[in-house]
């Protein structure tokens, strides 16, 4: 993962307002923390650091230009996104250092189409690793092409660049590939589950007349 440079602005009001204040002045609140400093309050351009992480993902390392403080090497930590209107409403950026481990969540990404009459159910959709700070990897791929019905992927089948240790548990199960329902099973479940609904209400109208 590259290093991004981003101009960061000292914050000196807090609180609801002032983080409304801050994003419609195009900017997004932000805390810088870690290495037992105290926090520091920042300003981060909206559009700047949105396309950061579009283009980086959410592991993204940025080198903090602060006003005349100097820089500072940062990981994307939190990135919190309204619920709604998904603009980015706050950041939690932790500090680093050059050749510092971090341990990190890393996208699980699924390629490639299983074999004909396979259902693929994806149980996990990132894992956990160690990585050096510079060196995280945006996602890893797995391929599901041609895979047949009952195979199972797990963290242990993935493939580690070096210097990244895998945090999760090597036997957590990822994805899972099944024997596609036929269309006969799926009718059977409706049929059953329809008989279900109708003695459901047929008791509830028992007990309606019975009262």
């Amino acid at each position: 993962m590259s290093e991004v440079r981003l101009a960061a602005e000292p914050r000196t009001e807090f609180g609801k307002g002032a983080a409304r204040r801050t994003r419609r002045a195009g900017k997004i609140p932000a805390v810088l923390y870690g290495h037992g400093s105290d926090p520091k309050h920042l300003a981060l351009p909206a559009l700047e650091f949105a396309r950061v992480v579009r283009e980086h993902g959410q592991n993204a390392v940025l080198t903090l230009d602060i006003d005349s403080a100097g820089s500072e090497l940062a990981l994307t930590k939190t990135v919190t996104t309204h619920p709604i209107k998904n603009y980015i409403e706050h950041v939690d950026l932790l500090l680093v250092k050059r050749g510092e481990k971090v341990t990190v969540d890393v996208p699980v990404v699924l390629t490639g189409e299983a074999a004909p009459g396979t259902l693929v159910t994806q149980e996990a959709d990132s894992v956990q690793v160690e990585a050096d700070a510079l060196n995280i990897p945006e996602q890893f791929e797995v391929s599901v092409a041609g895979v047949q019905a009952g195979a199972q992927i797990h963290a242990s089948d993935l493939s580690l660049p070096s210097g990244v240790t895998l945090v999760t548990p090597a036997d957590h199960l990822l994805v899972v590939v099944a024997a596609a329902p036929t269309a006969a099973q799926m009718e059977s479940t409706i049929d059953v589950e329809g008989a279900g609904v109708v003695e459901q209400a047929s008791e509830s109208g028992e007990a309606a007349a019975q009262g």
